[in-house]
Formats: C-alpha cells, sequence, structure tokens
C-alpha cells in the first residue's frame, strides 16, 4: 500500500515525532507525539507526499484518560487512490492545537465545528466562533459530561423572535402532498406560525 509507504517516508522525516505505522482494514494511521507540530506535519504531507485533500478532521472525548482529546485527519490525494490517517493527542488541562487552515482551506470549517462542539481551539484559525451553537453558549454537546437530556441554558434575547413551529420543525416536509410545492417547508411558515 502506498499509505504505508507515505507514513514511513513521514517517520523517516520527521523521526521519533511520528509512531510508527499501524495498519487495519487497509487503511494506514500515524500519531503524532506533539500536536504543537500538526501544521508543519500537515505542509509536508501536502507538499511532499500530495495528500493535498483534507477529507475530514474529527475529534474523539476520552473522557477520563489523558491526553483526553485525540483529533483525526483523513487525507487523501488526487495523485493516488490511498488515505493515510493521522492522529493527534490533546490535553483536558491545555485543549488547543495549531490550526490546519493555511494547508488547507477547506479545514475552516472542521475546526468551527470541534470548538464548537468540544471546545478545543486552534490557534491561528482565521475566524474561530461557534458554528452552531451561540456565541455566548457556555457548554460543549459533545464532551462526554455533558448530559443526553442538554442543560437548561438562558437564550440570547435575540435567539427567538417568534414561535418556531414544532411539528417535525420547519425543515421537514410534509408527505402525501401532490406537488413538491406544497411539500416546501417554506411555503408552511406563514400559516403554521403564528405571527407577532
Amino acid at each position: 500500500m502506498l499509505s504505508l509507504t507515505h507514513a514511513l517516508q513521514l517517520q523517516g522525516q520527521f523521526g521519533a515525532l511520528i509512531t510508527a505505522p499501524v495498519e487495519f482494514r487497509g487503511e494506514t494511521t500515524v500519531t503524532l507525539a506533539d500536536a504543537q507540530r500538526i501544521a508543519e506535519v500537515c505542509s509536508y504531507l501536502k507538499q511532499s507526499l500530495a495528500y493535498d485533500y483534507l477529507v475530514d478532521i474529527s475529534s474523539v472525548d476520552h473522557y477520563g484518560e489523558e491526553p483526553r482529546f485525540l483529533i483525526v485527519y483523513e487525507l487523501a490525494a488526487h495523485r493516488h487512490p490511498d488515505r493515510l490517517r493521522l492522529h493527534a493527542r490533546v490535553s483536558e488541562a491545555h485543549p488547543e492545537l495549531p490550526s490546519v487552515t493555511a494547508v488547507w482551506r477547506g479545514a475552516e470549517w472542521h475546526e468551527r465545528e470541534i470548538y464548537d462542539m468540544m471546545g478545543i481551539r486552534f490557534t491561528g484559525h482565521p475566524d474561530l466562533r461557534r458554528l452552531l451553537m451561540w456565541d455566548e453558549y457556555p457548554y460543549f454537546p459533545l464532551r462526554k459530561e455533558f448530559p443526553l437530556a442538554g442543560k437548561s441554558t438562558d437564550f440570547p434575547p435575540v435567539a427567538l423572535t417568534r414561535p418556531a413551529p414544532q411539528e417535525g420543525g420547519p425543515f421537514v416536509t410534509k408527505p402525501g402532498q401532490f406537488d413538491a410545492t406544497a411539500r416546501e417547508p417554506r411555503a408552511r411558515i406563514p400559516q403554521d406560525c403564528p405571527q407577532d
């Protein structure tokens, strides 16, 4: 597999910073010993090994372990068919690592989502703010200690200007309509929402 060869090249370039590659079901994974050097490693992967496509960045909460968080970078290349997975571990005491938006512009939304849901900050990010929750929201909903039922929180005064329809939400279509126009959620909002 080409990704295993690339992982060994990466290890040759960065030495002890990169763990021995792990191959499982045809997928190769390497882990950084120091997450603060993630941007440097990613730049090398893109420039020298042709991993020009960032497929995804995700985060895992290993609650009760240290380092607590695992950031997973899924990389692909247009020149060759293999993929490479890169792991970076982040401490709960210092949940922060460098942004890779300078390497792959597409990292911007992934990093914002991880910040919003897990509370991990990305230094050097051009616009690190919450993506789904409002700016003043005090919690990180995908952390394992966050209760499944949620936590009661005061909404900011501008969050709800009028009641929203509750029958499946405003973006759910109604079945059984003859044409798409009648099923369209935006067509229902005026009659389904009481006006102020």
